[in-house]
């Protein structure tokens, strides 16, 4: 467990010089602590300090003289320099770890994880939040922050006692974390992703359950009881365990059930979900929803929060119309059972030009195959992945090999027609030729604007 007045004015070496990394690297500087910013990239210091030294395209034998290691979620647990620094016994803690220590007294930590749905989920939650504190016309508010954008050692610094923080966590950040306590914690589902930094399924579902580990029998555990895993996790919680589920199943009793038109709460309450397309997004709100509850929201607070919520950038996002082809941004879905969600969404068309690929992620896609022979037209490939995609696909499926963004967007504009859907939802991850998917979306974005 990371110790802010153990390690205050001692030597810090921090891996990885992204936004997070950087912050941590600000947070422990003003604490007193000399601070080496150490990346395989290039860095540059947005806010220059004295006691920040940055050094650029490869970890040297300075990392070692820290006296403990801050490392970036990005960075594989098995890389040498971590390795290493372990081997010398050199503490080595997450950036979520270290922010939270700089966090004062008397403000909670509502944390949300899964394999999809975590950003509408903590950004639902965020909004029910802030209709309490509305409500209530209290001087404390909502932070909502992690994953989801805003690093955690940003937010610390703007926290003040009776706040809460909503944290969008990724199994990366639980796997780092000796030590984090969410008095609230949501996992909304586990499905294969992030298979090669993992190391497997079983290393994945441990980090993921990570987010329960350190709560008590005062704190709530969220979970998903149509999810298998969830379920089985379910099981010696220490915290109170509320469940939900959009299609039930048997194993886990669920605590809100959805009619087809409202959330139904075993306490008596009933609300209306955001306008969202999907069932998976059902799933999303019963989450936020308990949660919200969890955090001291009333059903009023949650019905106001939905009522103004609209769709997330980057998912299942509607982009325009050109020639009567619907243009459908889903960049943001990096692993298969994103894309499986985002078919199934569209339930009601069999004319989906799906472009799928990136860099790949583990898995296999043939879990693809009767939703692509349910829903789409043709599949158009781009990214490293191609091969592996058309290997796999091969015989079951029409594709045609795009390469590119932008003549995968080229192809399906010469070829769709009038009431066809050209669906960009990649299965992967985007930094064969994107920096995020946010700008892989973006791109997406821009490439259909040129269509009109």
């Amino acid at each position: 467990m990371f110790n802010l007045a153990h390690f205050s004015s001692k030597r810090a070496a921090v891996l990885g010089g992204g936004k997070s990394g950087q912050a941590v690297a600000q947070l422990l500087a003003a604490q007193g602590c000399e601070v080496l910013i150490s990346d395989e990239g290039t860095v540059t210091l947005q806010t220059p300090s004295a006691q920040i030294a940055v050094e650029s395209n490869g970890h040297t034998e300075q990392v070692f003289l820290a006296d403990f290691i801050v490392k970036s979620p990005g960075i594989f647990p098995q890389s040498a320099v971590i390795l290493k620094a372990r081997e010398l016994g050199i503490p080595v803690f997450s950036e979520l770890e270290v922010a939270l220590s700089f966090l004062p007294e008397n403000v909670s930590i509502l944390a949300v994880t899964g394999t999809n749905g975590k950003t509408t989920t903590t950004t639902l939650l965020g909004k029910i939040l802030e209709k309490k504190f509305s409500r209530e016309n209290f001087v404390s508010k909502v932070i909502v922050c992690g994953n989801i954008g805003n690093p955690v050692s940003n937010a610390v610094a703007q926290a003040r006692p009776g706040d809460q923080m909503v944290i969008e966590v990724s199994s990366y950040q639980l796997e780092d974390s000796s030590y984090f306590h969410p008095q609230v914690a949501g996992l909304l589902n586990i499905t294969p992703d992030h298979l090669d930094h993992h190391g497997g399924m079983k290393n994945y579902i441990a980090a993921k359950a990570r987010i329960f580990k350190d709560q008590t029998p005062q704190d709530v555990a969220v979970l998903n009881a149509a999810d298998a895993v969830c379920a089985q996790l379910a099981e010696g919680l220490k915290g109170q365990v509320l469940a939900f589920a959009a299609q039930p199943k048997h194993w886990l009793k669920s605590d809100v059930f959805y009619d087809g038109d409202e959330l139904i709460f075993s306490q008596g309450a009933r609300i209306r979900p955001p306008h969202l397309r999907g069932i998976h997004n059902i799933e999303n709100a019963m989450a936020a929803a308990l949660m919200g509850l969890a955090g001291g929201a009333l059903p009023d607070d949650i019905q106001a929060a939905f009522d103004e919520f609209c769709a997330m950038e980057h998912r299942i996002e509607p982009v325009a119309t050109v020639r009567g082809v619907q243009y459908i941004n889903d960049s943001k879905a990096t692993n298969l059972d994103s894309t499986v969600t985002a078919l199934k969404s569209f339930e009601d068309t069999k004319r989906i030009w799906l472009i799928l690929g990136g860099r790949d992620k583990g898995a296999s896609y043939e879990v693809l195959l009767p939703y692509l022979k349910k829903h789409c037209k043709q599949v158009l490939t781009i990214g490293e992945s191609m091969d592996k995609i058309e290997r796999e696909l091969k015989g079951g499926f029409p594709i045609v090999r795009c390469t590119t963004l932008e003549r995968a967007v080229q192809y399906a504009h010469a070829h769709a027609q009038e009431g066809d859907l050209v669906l960009l939802s990649p299965a992967c991850a985007s930094f064969d030729q994107f920096k995020s998917f946010e700008q892989r979306g973006t791109c997406f974005k821009q490439l259909v604007a040129q269509l009109t």
